[in-house]
């Protein structure tokens, strides 16, 4: 597999080892691979690590299909694909809520990467879980379309580096913004459910914003600086405001569960342009 990525005018001048450990976060693993094999080329000439790259340069990169372990999806409709974005690298959907983001079982075809993987055999290409969105989650969610830029948008949600904002309708009055900082673990007496830990929980930290209130429910916005499980759900319902339709955190019935991923922003991992993707109309 061949990658082509062109680098934007304002690249400054770097040597390959540096663009590709500091700037395009390739992990150590593949780096190796490209460098025993001599598998990168610059404006078509083969390139070594330690040489220089320069602004509008075109960087080709050859990765062997054997360096990774991809696990075969079946096809599922992709008719039911709501395409944000997409290029050659990386594509955002805006998931409908009540679908999973992908199988637990191989035999299983109604995911969203079941769906994807049809409309992806069309380019010749696969998808690859970048992070997931609870099954009950509606909005913005990112795949990669290639092994190479997988793990580099794995190291950008590492570093904090994709911001994710999310609107939710909770029940009851919140009266002001606030942060969560509680941390999450794992409920012993429910597999499906997180709980707020102190002493076993990893940090987890959530943003809170008002944007309406109303008699007997409150429109927020919320942001995550951690991305744990369940992390919106079980922050606002332990401070006794949990989203309305939450089926496993408050026992009032509702359509759906009120939460929805609305907007996603990042950096370009290869041509650093910013980008702001947005699932609308969300669900107020």
């Amino acid at each position: 597999m061949e990658y082509s990525i062109t680098l934007p005018a304002f690249q400054k001048t770097m040597t390959l080892r540096e663009l590709l450990e500091n700037e395009w976060l390739v992990p150590r693993k593949v780096r190796h691979f490209l460098r025993v094999r001599r598998n990168v080329w610059r404006n078509h000439q083969p390139i070594k690590f330690h040489e220089y790259v320069y602004a509008n340069d075109l960087i080709t990169l050859r990765i062997e299909e054997t360096d990774y372990n991809y696990q075969k999806v079946n096809s599922g409709a992709k008719e039911n694909v709501n395409i944000l974005y997409e290029d050659e690298h990386l594509i955002v959907l805006n998931k409908p809520a009540g679908v999973k983001t992908h199988p637990n079982q191989p035999t299983e075809t109604k995911t969203l990467l079941n769906d994807l993987t049809a409309y992806l055999s069309e380019q010749g290409t696969q998808p690859y879980v970048v992070h997931r969105l609870d099954m009950e989650t509606s909005g913005v969610i990112l795949f990669a379309k290639n092994p190479l830029v997988l793990p580099i948008l794995g190291r950008l949600l590492e570093k904090k580096k994709i911001h994710r904002a999310y609107q939710a309708t909770v029940w009851g009055k919140l009266s002001a913004n606030r942060t969560i900082d509680k941390k999450i673990g794992r409920d012993r007496h429910d597999r499906r459910k997180r709980i707020v830990d102190p002493k076993g929980g990893k940090p987890a930290k959530t943003q809170v914003k008002v944007y309406q209130t109303h008699k007997n429910t409150s429109e927020v916005y919320c942001t995550l600086t951690t991305g744990r499980t369940h992390q919106i759900r079980v922050h606002l319902a332990s401070i006794g405001h949990p989203v309305v339709g939450d089926p496993l955190y408050q026992n009032k019935k509702a359509s759906r569960l009120y939460l929805h991923a609305y907007e996603m922003e990042l950096f370009h991992p290869f041509t650093q342009e910013q980008l702001k993707i947005t699932a609308q109309p969300g669900i107020w």
